[in-house]
């Protein structure tokens, strides 16, 4: 009869505010992201065409890479 122990109690007020929090946090995050990039393309399209080609085929195997990683550390 020892399974009937009371568990204790968490403050729900800590949980609700970090729920509404988070989603502000994500947005402050990708607009960031996003102001870094459209800047970084800006500059990139100033420097010419080779230059864009180089970034482009860097960028795709950065983000193959981190697909990957991020799937693999996933599991």
């Amino acid at each position: 009869m020892d399974d009937a122990l009371p568990r204790p109690a968490t403050p729900l007020a800590e949980e609700a505010l970090l729920g509404l929090l988070l989603p502000f946090w994500q947005l402050v995050i990708g607009a960031v992201v996003v102001a870094v990039i459209l800047l970084s393309v800006g500059r990139l399209a100033r420097r010419g065409r080779s230059r864009m080609s180089a970034a482009l085929l860097i960028t795709a195997t950065a983000i193959a890479g981190l697909t990957v990683l991020g799937v693999l550390l996933q599991s």
